[in-house]
C-alpha cells in the first residue's frame, strides 16, 4: 500500500481557501505519510501544495444574476474540475463552501468514481432555503463539517449526510484574538478621544457600489449629529481602486481613511466604537472582535423577487449562532442612512443596546468555543472517512 494520500480539493472563495489550508496543514501532522494534493484553491491552498487549475476569482460572484450571465464560463470550470478530479483518481474529495460550484463537481466525480469517499467542508445553508438540498447530498456526501452549532440538528432533521460541528475558524483567529484583548484593555482605560466609526461595505464589487453612496449619507449624518468622527475602511487590494472612486465624491468634513493593508484591517477593528457592515462572515468576525455592529445588505432584483422563499428569520450569523437578534440587520429599501446613525450613537458610547449587544456576543463567542482547533478536527473526521472507505489504510 502506498503512503501517499492524494487528496483532491476545490474551494470557490477566499474563506474556503483559508478553511482548506488549515485542514490541509493539520493532516500533514496527523497522516504518516506524503500528502499529494489536486484541485482549485487559492494562495493559502497553494502555499500547501495545490497546483490550482484555474484562477479561482472567477468563482467570486454575487447574487443570481451574476450567476446567470457567468453560467456558460461556470459550467465550463465545473466539467474541467471534475473531469481531472476522475483522472487524478484521489483517495478523498474535500469539498469547501461554493455549492453552486463545488457541489456540482462532487455529482460529476461521485458518478465516475462511486466509491470516492466526499467530505464537504461547510454546511449549505439548508437551513435558510431550499431545505430538500439536505436529502439529495446523501447521493455525493459522506460526511458534512459543519462551522455553526446548530447546523449538526438541522441535517439530521432534514435527513442529511452525518454532520459534526468541528468549530469555526474565526474563532481561533490569532488577530481578532488579540483585537478583543486589546478592546477590553482600552476599555478599562476609559480614555476620552475622538470616536471611531468602522464602514465594511463589502469585498464584491456589487456590494460596494450598492452600499457605499448609503455609508456617504450616513457618515454625513454622523459628523452633522455628533461632531468630529474618525471613519475608517478597511477593504482589499482588488477593490481599493472602486472603493476610493466612490469616496472621492464624499463630503470634505467626513475623515475617512482608507486602507487594503491587513494591519489597518486589525487596528481598526481594535480602535472602533462602532461598526457598519455588509451581511456576511465579518458581521461574525466583528462579534468576535466585540465591536457593536449594524448589519446591512442589498440584493439584486432576482433574489428579491426569490426571497420569499427564504425560511431563515435572520441573516446575521451571530443571531443564528445565539438564537434571539442581537445584531440590528436591514435590507434592500430599508437600509437608511437616518437608522444606521442612530444605532451608530446608540452603539459608540455606554448605553443599554450596547451593553446588551456586548452581553450577545459573549454568549456567541462560548458557544462557537471547541477543545481542538477547526482544523485538527476536520482533518480527523476527514480521515476517518477515509479509513472507514479503505480499511487497508488503517
Amino acid at each position: 500500500m502506498s503512503d501517499t494520500l492524494k487528496v483532491g480539493v476545490i474551494a470557490g472563495e477566499v474563506s474556503g481557501d483559508l478553511l482548506g489550508a488549515d485542514l490541509i496543514r493539520a493532516l500533514k501532522l496527523q497522516y504518516p505519510g506524503t500528502i499529494e494534493l489536486v484541485g482549485v484553491g487559492g494562495d493559502a491552498l497553494e502555499a500547501e501544495g495545490v497546483n490550482s487549475l484555474f484562477d479561482f476569482s472567477e468563482l467570486s460572484i454575487m447574487g443570481f444574476t451574476q450567476v446567470l450571465a457567468k453560467l456558460p464560463k461556470l459550467l465550463s470550470r465545473i466539467k474541467q474540475t471534475a473531469n481531472a478530479i476522475i483522472a487524478a483518481k484521489p483517495d478523498v474529495l474535500l469539498i469547501i463552501d461554493s455549492p453552486d460550484f463545488t457541489h456540482r463537481v462532487a455529482k460529476r466525480v461521485r458518478a465516475a468514481l462511486p466509491s470516492l469517499p466526499v467530505v464537504n467542508y461547510v454546511c449549505p445553508s439548508v437551513w435558510a432555503w431550499k431545505e430538500y438540498r439536505a436529502q439529495a447530498m446523501l447521493s455525493y456526501v459522506d460526511h458534512v463539517l459543519a462551522v455553526l452549532p446548530f447546523e449538526p440538528e438541522v441535517m439530521q432533521r432534514l435527513g442529511g449526510p452525518k454532520t459534526t460541528f468541528v468549530g469555526h475558524r474565526l474563532s481561533v483567529e490569532p488577530n481578532l484574538l488579540a483585537v478583543r484583548n486589546e478592546r477590553n484593555q482600552r476599555l478599562e482605560a476609559g480614555a476620552d478621544r475622538t470616536k471611531t466609526v468602522l464602514l465594511l461595505p463589502g469585498s464584491r464589487s456589487a456590494e460596494i457600489s450598492k452600499l457605499m453612496p448609503a455609508f456617504a449619507q450616513a457618515a454625513q449624518s454622523y459628523v452633522e449629529r455628533n461632531g468630529d468622527t474618525e471613519f475608517v475602511l478597511p477593504t482589499v487590494k482588488r477593490r481599493e481602486a472602486l472603493v476610493r472612486q466612490f469616496a472621492a465624491s464624499w463630503p470634505q468634513n467626513i475623515k475617512l481613511t482608507i486602507s487594503a493593508e491587513s494591519d489597518f484591517k486589525w487596528s481598526s477593528f481594535a480602535k472602533a466604537d462602532a461598526a457598519i457592515a455588509a451581511s456576511g462572515t465579518v458581521i461574525l468576525e466583528l462579534a468576535l472582535a466585540g465591536v457593536p455592529a449594524v448589519s446591512v445588505y442589498k440584493t439584486d432584483w432576482l433574489f428579491t423577487m426569490l426571497s420569499k422563499r427564504i425560511k431563515t428569520w435572520t441573516g446575521a450569523l451571530p443571531n443564528l449562532i445565539a438564537d434571539y437578534v442581537v445584531v440590528p440587520e436591514y435590507i434592500n429599501e430599508v437600509v437608511r442612512p437616518g437608522s444606521m446613525v442612530r444605532w451608530l450613537e446608540r452603539l459608540s458610547s455606554d448605553t443599554t443596546q450596547r451593553r446588551a449587544m456586548l452581553e450577545g456576543y459573549a454568549l456567541v463567542q462560548q458557544r462557537l468555543h471547541t477543545e481542538r482547533s477547526p482544523g485538527e478536527r476536520a482533518a480527523e473526521i476527514l480521515l476517518d472517512v477515509v479509513n472507514a472507505r479503505n480499511p487497508a489504510r488503517n
